[in-house]
């Protein structure tokens, strides 16, 4: 709506000042913007956090190795916490064991490792993620991931260039509408005296 109005200015009146001109102007050339550079915007930078990422998710892939850990003794204090709804901590879903993993370069490991939700036993088994010397690692991102975040990254960049161009456009509207103030002001300083004394013989 905004932008038909600033269009609208562009008709032919002879009351049209160089500023309803102008103002039509900024409205044309901010609605092509709005159109065509907002989504660029946002699509450049998407595509370039995608490929980014897509890169991460490739040397992650080749770093860490999925292995099976085997747990060899869980915690001394296995008594569950009751609940407490003053609390402002979050119990965790993960339990800390001790496990065993071999690593891809073939060495032995044993050390402390958070295991996926509770009510393991000794012997039992579940995948942790290593590097190549049996490091415990996190798991690498996957490629469905890295294209959600850099959707969304790009769909920001195109909020943010339209929020910049109306930005601009609004600020050059602001600075026609205090130039059409001064200029009246100048015009009612010079007929203001006189305003009304036509043909009263003064």
């Amino acid at each position: 709506m905004r932008v038909i109005a600033g269009l609208w200015r562009w008709r032919r009146n002879p009351l049209r000042r160089t500023t309803d001109l102008a103002e039509g102007w900024a409205t044309l050339v901010a609605a092509l913007l709005l159109l065509l550079a907002a989504p660029a915007a946002g699509w450049l930078c998407g595509a370039l956090l995608d490929s980014s990422l897509q890169q991460t998710v490739r040397v992650q892939h080749e770093e860490r190795y999925p292995v099976t850990a085997v747990i060899a003794a869980l915690p001394k204090d296995r008594r569950a916490a009751g609940f407490d709804g003053d609390s402002p901590k979050e119990r965790s879903a993960d339990t800390r064991v001790i496990a065993t993993w071999r690593a891809v370069d073939g060495s032995k490991h044993k050390s402390a490792v958070s295991a996926p939700l509770s009510g393991w036993r000794t012997g039992d088994s579940f995948r942790i993620w290593t590097d190549a010397h049996g490091t415990q690692m996190k798991p690498p991102m996957d490629a469905g991931t890295a294209r959600l975040h850099a959707a969304l990254a790009g769909t920001g960049a195109a909020l943010a260039a339209g929020l910049l161009i109306e930005g601009g456009r609004r600020l050059f509207v602001r600075r026609l509408v205090l130039l059409r103030h001064r200029r009246l002001d100048r015009a009612w300083a010079e007929v203001g005296p006189d305003w009304g004394r036509t043909g009263a013989g003064s």
